[in-house]
């Protein structure tokens, strides 16, 4: 148990610092209660998804700039195929959306590998590529969800024998994050690719003098980001009911949060649990700004000024740890 408390020392501090900043929340607003953070979950969901795809492709020793306009793609795609689409033929369309996802992602590492041009130079340019093939499937905001998938992120769990004022803080969004996640992280991590992917990102050499194919395994790297981003897509769809083909601020924000969550720019060090909770922090940290009625404008300076000293934290950090 000790050892388990600490090599998840950073986790476990992120999420006492989430319970802090809530109790600053409730002490701001006394009347904060279930429905506002299942508002806050809800908000958090795109994020929390954009950010596990950027773990896992930095994990790998990479990064991916496109994961944004990948959303933006996956989520016009969902709408326009569940647009006045009966249920069955909704349930058909999140499979299909979630293999786009990861063929778009697979496409940036097979780039990648075949070029062997930079990761940040491919995956800028995949990011005008993608952009402009969101705005060809629907160049306004438009589409439609299904009404059962609208129903997944909205309101709370309902749990047999549970008191409602209990349930009432477990919102659909927050189940739903966590299912989604686990049952593509889960078996991933523990898996040979898993194992790869966190080799090439400690060391490309000695992960290829042990054996691991290098190049597929960058691929598929860049494959889970996809789709993972497609989950963030989607998850959009379902929030608002309608395809966005403009990509939205997820870019930067998840660069951050995968730095705030303990996973090194280096790759091969972190997880995915430690980003997702950096997201709800970063989120409530918003929320706090709003509820003192701080400027807007001022608002985004700060969330800017502290985006960029994470991602220089983390830059360094990553300088530091790489051997002489």
């Amino acid at each position: 148990m000790i050892g388990f408390a600490r090599r998840q020392s950073w986790v476990i501090g992120l999420i006492v610092l989430f319970g802090m900043l809530l109790v600053v929340t409730r002490t701001i607003q006394p009347a904060y209660g279930a429905k506002d953070f299942a508002s806050l979950t809800q908000a958090a969901l795109p994020y929390a998804f954009a950010v596990a795809a950027q773990a896992v492709v930095v994990l790998a020793g990479g990064i991916d700039l496109s994961v944004a306009a990948m959303m933006a793609v996956t989520s016009v795609t969902a709408a326009v195929l569940m647009k006045d689409s009966s249920a069955t033929s909704a349930l058909y369309a999140v499979p299909l959306v979630l293999a786009f996802g990861f063929a778009l992602g697979s496409l940036n590492g097979v780039l990648i590998v075949i070029s062997r041009v930079p990761d940040i130079v491919v995956t800028l340019a995949m990011l005008y590529v993608f952009q402009g093939t969101a705005l060809l499937i629907l160049n306004t905001p438009g589409g439609g969800a299904a009404s059962w998938l609208k129903s997944i992120v909205v309101g709370s769990l309902a749990i047999p024998g549970v008191p409602d004022r209990v349930t009432a803080w477990i919102p659909g969004a927050l189940v739903f994050l966590v299912a989604a996640a686990a049952i593509v992280w889960v078996p991933l991590k523990r898996s040979q690719l898993g194992l790869g992917i966190y080799a090439i990102g400690s060391s490309q050499l000695s992960a290829f003098r042990s054996g691991v194919p290098i190049h597929r395994t960058r691929i598929l790297a860049y494959g889970i980001g996809g789709l993972f981003a497609a989950l963030g897509g989607l998850s959009l769809t379902m929030s608002t009911g309608i395809g966005a083909p403009i990509p939205g601020p997820y870019l930067l924000a998840s660069v951050a949060a995968v730095v705030l969550g303990g996973v090194a720019l280096s790759g091969g060090r972190g997880g995915l649990v430690g980003p997702i909770v950096a997201v709800f922090v970063l989120r409530l940290v918003r929320t706090d700004m709003t509820l003192l009625s701080v400027d807007p404008n001022i608002s985004t300076i700060i969330e800017g000024v502290i985006l960029v000293v994470i991602v220089m934290l983390g830059a360094l950090i990553a300088l530091r740890s790489r051997p002489a």
